[in-house]
C-alpha cells in the first residue's frame, strides 16, 4: 500500500502517522516544504521516501510529486495530511490522480462550509445555532432582529480556529463587517452570522471505520472558547479526559452518519449550555458547532495518547492498513492538561518553578511554532494528572500572573521563565 503523506515535518508530531504506517508494512511517501537536510532525523526515518517542494500552496509542484511516486512506487493507495490547511488539496489529488480512498473536492467542501453543515446537523438531529450568510445590511439586519438583538456572532464561512471572527454588538459593528468582508466589501470573504451561544466548548474526537463506527472516542474540555482567547490575548488552557460523556458520544456518532464520515479522523466541537437557550436548549444540552474532519489541533493528539495510554497515530494507521483497530491501551487513563503563557505578559511562577513543582506529571514543554501560538499561546506545559480537580491546580500554577500573587501592580523584580516576559531582544537586534 502506497500511503502519500503531505507535509510529514509539521506539526512537529506528525511524522508519527508515517511512522505508524511503515509499521503496519505500508509505503510511507512523504511530500513537504522542508528540504529534505532540514527534516529531524525522525521524519526521515519514518519514510521510505521524500519529494521536496519549494511551496506546497503551489498545486502544480504537489501534482508532480505525486506522478513521481506513481511512476516510481505504482498507484497511490491513500493521500492524506491530517491538516486543516491541506484538505481541499487533498482532495483535488484524490480526483487527479483517481486514489480509492478518501473524499473528493466536493465532499470536503461541503464538510468546510460552516452553511452547509447546517442541515447536515439537523439530519443527526443535533441542535445548532441560528444561522445566516452575510449579505446585505436590511437582510442580515433582518436576521438579527428575528433573533431578538445583538450581540451575534460572525466567523468566515470557511476556516478554522478564531481567526476572522468577530462579536457584532452594533448596527455600526455589522456596517463595518460588511465593509471589509460584504459582497462590496475591500476583500470579500464569505461569512456567516450566528446566533450567540453561552456555553462551554468542548469536543468529541474519533478515529472512524469504513463503516463510520468510532475505534477510538475522546473528550476535550475547552474553558475559554478560542474566540475569546485570540481576541482577549488569554492564556489556554484544555484539557483531554479519560472517559466520555455517553450522550457527547451519541451526538458525535449521529454526526458522524449525517455528515458520512468514514475512514477518518474527526474532532466535532460543541457547545454544552450554561445557560437555558429558548428554542435551543437547557442549561447543560450539548449544541452543534462545528465539524473539523481531521485530528484536533497543535500537539492534542499526543495529549489523548496520554490520556488514554494509548498511541493514536498508530490506532490511525491501523485504520488505513487493516479497517480495524490493533494497538490497546497500555496502562491506566487519566486526564492530560496543557496550559500556555503569553511572551506578553509576566508570570508568578518561574519556569524551573514549574518543573520543580510539577515534576514527573509534566510530560511535555517547550516554544509553540509562531504559526500555531495566536491559538494556542508561546510556550505550554503539558501534564498528564490524575484527576480534574489536579488539573485546576495545574493550570492555575502556571498561568498565575505576578500581580495576582503580590496583589499590586508593582513590574519590579518579574519572574521571567518561558513564555513570560519581554521579548529577549529588541526588533532588529
Amino acid at each position: 500500500m502506497n500511503v502519500v503523506f503531505v507535509s510529514p515535518q509539521f506539526p512537529d508530531a506528525y511524522w508519527q502517522f508515517c511512522a505508524a504506517l511503515r509499521r503496519d508494512g505500508a509505503r510511507a511517501l512523504g511530500v513537504g516544504d522542508t528540504p529534505y537536510d532540514q527534516l529531524a532525523p525522525q521524519v526521515r526515518d519514518a519514510l521510505d521516501e521524500y519529494y521536496w517542494v519549494s511551496d506546497l500552496e503551489d498545486y502544480d509542484q504537489v501534482w508532480r510529486a505525486l506522478a513521481y511516486f506513481s511512476y516510481r512506487w505504482g498507484r497511490v493507495s491513500w493521500v492524506e495530511s491530517n491538516n486543516e490547511h491541506w484538505l481541499a488539496s487533498d482532495a483535488r489529488l484524490r480526483e487527479d490522480f483517481n486514489v480509492a480512498n478518501g473524499p473528493r473536492p466536493e465532499q470536503v467542501a461541503r464538510w468546510q462550509s460552516k452553511a452547509a453543515q447546517k442541515p447536515l446537523y439537523a439530519a443527526a438531529g443535533v441542535p445548532t445555532a441560528r444561522q445566516t450568510r452575510l449579505t446585505t445590511f436590511d437582510e442580515t439586519r433582518w436576521f438579527i432582529g428575528e433573533m431578538g438583538h445583538y450581540p451575534v456572532f460572525a466567523k468566515p464561512e470557511v476556516g478554522c480556529g478564531a481567526a476572522g471572527t468577530r462579536v457584532l454588538r452594533t448596527d455600526d459593528d455589522l456596517r463595518a463587517l460588511l465593509a471589509e468582508h460584504g459582497p462590496e466589501g475591500a476583500e470579500p470573504v464569505p461569512y456567516v452570522i450566528e446566533q450567540l451561544v453561552e456555553g462551554r466548548i468542548c469536543s468529541w474526537d474519533a478515529i472512524l471505520d469504513s463503516r463510520g463506527e468510532p475505534l477510538f472516542e475522546n473528550q476535550e474540555e475547552f474553558p475559554p472558547s478560542m474566540a475569546d482567547v485570540v481576541h482577549g490575548g488569554l492564556d489556554l488552557s484544555y484539557r483531554s479526559l479519560p472517559a466520555v460523556d455517553p450522550e457527547l458520544a451519541r451526538l458525535g456518532r449521529a454526526t458522524a452518519r449525517a455528515f458520512d464520515l468514514r475512514s477518518r479522523f474527526v474532532h466535532m466541537e460543541f457547545f454544552r449550555l450554561t445557560r437555558d437557550h429558548p428554542g435551543l436548549g437547557a442549561a447543560g444540552d450539548y449544541v452543534g458547532l462545528e465539524v473539523n474532519v481531521r485530528p484536533p489541533g497543535g500537539t492534542t493528539p499526543e495529549m489523548l495518547n496520554y490520556a488514554h495510554a494509548t498511541n493514536v497515530y498508530q490506532i490511525w494507521a491501523d485504520m488505513v492498513c487493516f479497517d480495524e483497530r490493533r494497538c490497546e491501551p497500555g496502562g491506566p487513563s487519566g486526564c492530560c492538561v496543557y496550559a500556555s503563557r503569553r511572551d506578553a505578559h509576566r508570570y508568578a511562577h518561574a519556569h524551573e518553578d514549574v518543573l520543580a513543582r510539577w515534576g514527573s506529571a509534566i510530560v511535555a514543554h517547550g516554544r509553540v511554532p509562531d504559526a500555531l501560538s495566536d491559538d494556542m499561546g508561546n510556550y505550554q506545559y503539558t501534564a498528564r494528572l490524575d484527576d480534574e480537580a489536579q488539573a485546576d491546580e495545574f493550570v492555575a500554577y502556571v498561568q498565575m500572573r505576578e500581580r495576582e500573587r503580590d496583589g499590586d501592580d508593582d513590574q519590579e523584580g518579574l519572574r521571567e521563565g518561558p513564555g513570560g516576559g519581554a521579548p529577549a531582544a529588541e526588533p532588529g537586534a
